[in-house]
């Protein structure tokens, strides 16, 4: 068995070899079928023209109000504008194609179906008048439909035989028109991306400009303090950790009961100390008179038997208030807390911080707008990534179906780059 060579060829190239091995075979052909359509246009407007002389005819007929033949006039009136109306909506196709020819072939072909129809239900009523008028649109139908029948005739005998070759150069001029589209798409992509570069470009400038800032000055000097903070926050939570449930308790008398005897301002104090008990001790005065305060109304309400815990958890907490109330055994950890709480005050209300979170602010701001700005150009540019690759596979597709054509309608085996 010998297996036939593949030769290839570039999309460009492809086009004109396979016009030198098909001429003989396509030309005849085309030139018989842009005959043929010459010929079926040409009888169709003689149908429509005899249409028309029985329309003007039978108007004549009306216009003379004979009452022997009167209606049978406006049967034929009425019938006749039939007739010229519907072949006036086949459109005779301008590029002869096999498909567009029987496009065309099968629009007479329904036009003078209903046609016969009307002539056998009609003519026969119109009789004896319009004789010689009728004759000769019968004359000229007849002449049509044998138009029509060499056309077909000719379309399911010799051009359908080279149907697979037309299409084949149909698709190449698809082939070419997905291929400057693909140009098109490729420079619309250059464009997108000379576009998302520079803003990328700014957003990484912007973002060292922003690392710089908060890595030296004020912000650096404010995430240590903020890190202390985070560690007498923690040991404060710990400290205090036997008085959480007593403190949760007061409060749900106070704000339930109204049984705890707290102003407004201590059991404000209170919920603080359970949320954030840094801000809470670090905001007492010297001394911590404000906990000390909540603690001797908590010892009495628990002397009282309105707050009551269980044995073990009532003795542990006791035993804090004393250390606090009589040893005061948080004035070290106070001492550091105000410390603490004036370095981030000072660092808050300096001038530098002011300057440096008007420029982070700034930036800030500049980034979002950049950020939005690169999110709609990411979003033009993952469209166009989509119209990119769906162009290279309709080409790819393409390309085959030709190959395949080619291979079946010339037993030549062809490959497209």
């Amino acid at each position: 068995m010998v297996v036939s060579e593949v030769t290839n060829f570039s999309s460009n190239d492809i086009e004109g070899w396979l016009k030198e091995q098909t001429s003989s075979i396509l030309t005849p052909v085309q030139a018989q079928a842009q005959k043929l359509r010459d010929d079926t246009r040409d009888a169709i407007q003689s149908f429509a023209d005899v249409g028309k002389m029985l329309v003007d005819n039978s108007s004549k007929e009306i216009e003379k109000r004979n009452m022997r033949t009167y209606n049978r006039a406006r049967a034929m009136n009425k019938l006749a504008r039939l007739f010229t109306e519907r072949i006036k909506k086949v459109t005779v196709p301008d590029k002869v194609s096999y498909d567009n020819l029987n496009r065309f072939a099968q629009e007479i072909q329904k036009v003078f179906l209903v046609t016969d129809i009307d002539i056998k239900n009609w003519f026969p009523r119109i009789s004896p008048f319009f004789i010689m008028d009728r004759r000769k649109f019968l004359a000229v139908h007849e002449k049509a439909k044998e138009s029509l029948a060499a056309l077909n005739d000719f379309l399911t005998k010799e051009y359908v035989k080279t149907k697979t070759l037309e299409e084949t150069f149909q698709l190449m001029d698809e082939l070419h028109n997905l291929e400057a589209q693909l140009l098109d798409v490729e420079a619309e992509q250059k464009s997108i991306k000379n576009e998302r570069v520079p803003i990328e470009k700014e957003l990484a400038e912007l973002e060292k400009k922003s690392a710089e800032l908060k890595s030296e000055g004020p912000v650096d000097q404010l995430f240590l303090v903020e890190a202390e903070i985070d560690k007498l926050n923690k040991e404060l939570k710990h400290v205090l950790r036997h008085l959480q449930k007593p403190f949760k308790k007061m409060r749900a008398l106070s704000l339930y009961r109204g049984g705890a005897g707290l102003t407004t301002d201590e059991r404000d104090k209170l919920t603080q100390y359970l949320q954030k008990p840094f801000k809470a001790f670090s905001s007492e005065e010297a001394g911590y008179p404000v906990l000390k305060q909540i603690l001797r109304k908590m010892e009495r309400l628990m002397n009282e038997g309105k707050l009551k815990l269980k044995s073990d958890k009532k003795r542990k907490a006791e035993r804090d208030m004393r250390e606090i109330l009589n040893r005061d055994s948080l004035a070290k950890i106070y001492a550091r807390c105000a410390d603490v709480a004036t370095q981030e005050k000072e660092i808050l209300n300096s001038e530098k911080m002011a300057e440096t979170k008007s420029s982070l602010s700034m930036f800030q701001e500049q980034t979002k707008r950049l950020k939005a700005k690169k999110a709609r150009v990411e979003a033009h540019e993952a469209v166009k990534e989509r119209a990119y690759n769906d162009i290279v596979n309709r080409i790819s597709s393409t390309k085959k179906v030709i190959e395949k054509n080619v291979y079946d309608s010339l037993g030549q085996k062809v490959h497209i780059s």
